[in-house]
């Protein structure tokens, strides 16, 4: 692989790329995580393949196991700004030697492995190459044994919400969690044949929206219908609608129901600091454009109040509640929280999609299905071209600036018709 280096302009730090393995120089350092480069969504045509994923592995104050594989070390904090690093001594930062792959805790990872004593804590970055950490975040998220077009569907997601995310946090010390707050990472341990063949075959393939990375959120299981962003976050995008989702009957969480004695949810309530006395009755009195919960009234003989937005967050997880799509059922002990999906309903379902595989949809169909108005491109290192020539797509020739102000040019296909 040819040499590449990109710049990160916000520190004046470099990091070089060769053979896909990036290795440190440093300039004026900041406090920033050493040599952590960031996507540059403007610029992603250039060298996908190449393009570094920042992973914030761990952030906490309990010692770590870090090391080559065969030599793995107990990292702990010394104070609030230092690392004890065995046969180092006490350091700011540290980064094992050698070309791995990397332990950190119960992962292997590849890439390199950046460490560092931050506020208190041990923060460990893992600085991947893209295509590696798709392969392994398909397998984090979905079964290996899943139809192959369900794991494409989900690789070329996987890929879209990083890049996505990147290009937000260029000024941060890292794009991505490894857990479900992002996505799921767990390194080489979840990659598989089939996960690293999804992600090799739809290759530097990304749905956009105006000519960038979309929000391309997933989640388990609708329970029959997506929900629109704006009614979960508070902004609306035209690509994360409200769509219907058949067959999930097979997922784990489409129906299920939650019940809990009144004393119990009273003193939960209490908790919460949501208390009303002794509940008499709990009612839904509002509900999103996806059916799912979005006010809910608590009358008690003290006070009554409604539970919206965070209230409602804290009490749905209070519960244990697999989503917000639910109905509330008095009992003869207490209340019934009957309903049905897994996650907050946005985006791609991930056993919706496992049905449209099964059926026998390609996972363009499925993308089309999720995301609808997003558009699969494929970028290369100087352009990006429409993904099928049989599809039948728009195409459109854009004039994109990248990051450093040149322009280039972008041949876009819209995901339209039949794309089987």
């Amino acid at each position: 692989m040819a040499e590449r280096l990109l710049e990160r302009l916000s520190t004046g730090v470099a990091l070089a790329l060769t053979c896909g393995v990036p290795l440190i120089a440093v300039g004026a350092f900041t406090g920033l995580f050493v040599a952590a480069v960031s996507v540059g969504i403007a610029g992603t045509a250039q060298a996908a393949e190449a393009v570094p994923v920042r992973v914030l592995l761990y952030s906490d104050a309990a010692p770590l196991r870090i090391g080559s594989v065969d030599s793995v070390r107990e990292v702990k904090l010394a104070d609030a700004r230092e690392l004890y690093v065995p046969g180092q001594g006490r350091l700011r930062r540290w980064s094992p030697a050698g070309g791995g792959p990397f332990r950190v805790g119960d992962r292997v990872v590849r890439g390199r492995v950046l460490v560092r004593a931050h506020e208190g804590q041990i923060q460990v970055l893992n600085v991947v190459e893209l295509e590696q950490y798709v392969a392994s975040t398909v397998g984090g998220e979905m079964m290996a044994s899943w139809p192959r077009e369900a794991l494409r569907a989900q690789a070329v997601a996987a890929r879209t919400y990083v890049l996505h995310e990147a290009g937000k946090r260029q000024a941060d010390d890292w794009d991505v969690l490894a857990t479900t707050a992002s996505q799921v990472y767990r390194g080489i341990g979840a990659e598989t044949p089939e996960t690293r063949a999804a992600a090799r075959s739809t290759a530097h393939q990304v749905l956009t929206y105006h000519g960038q990375p979309i929000l391309a959120v997933f989640h388990s299981t609708a329970g029959g219908r997506t929900e629109a962003a704006g009614d979960v976050w508070g902004e609306d995008r035209p690509y994360l609608r409200v769509v219907d989702v058949d067959d999930e009957d097979d997922a784990p969480h489409t129906y299920w129901r939650r019940t809990i004695s009144r004393r119990d949810l009273e003193g939960l309530l209490d908790r919460l600091d949501l208390g009303v006395g002794r509940l008499e009755a709990i009612e839904v009195v509002a509900k999103t454009r996806g059916g799912r919960v979005k006010r809910l009234s608590l009358r008690g003989e003290n006070r009554s109040l409604i539970a919206d937005k965070e209230r409602l967050k804290r009490l749905a997880g209070g519960l244990d509640l697999y989503s917000k799509l639910f109905e509330v059922r008095s009992t003869p002990d207490g209340f019934a929280f009957v309903g049905s999906g897994y996650g907050h309903g946005v985006g791609m379902s991930q056993w919706g999609a496992r049905a449209m595989a099964r059926a026998g949809n390609s996972y363009k169909r499925i993308l089309q299905t999720f995301y609808p108005g997003a558009q699969l491109e494929t970028w290369q290192p100087r352009h990006a071209t429409r993904v099928g020539s049989h599809d039948r797509v728009s195409s459109v020739l854009l004039d994109v600036p990248t990051r450093d102000g040149r322009r280039r040019g972008l041949s876009q296909g819209v995901l339209s018709g039949d794309p089987r």
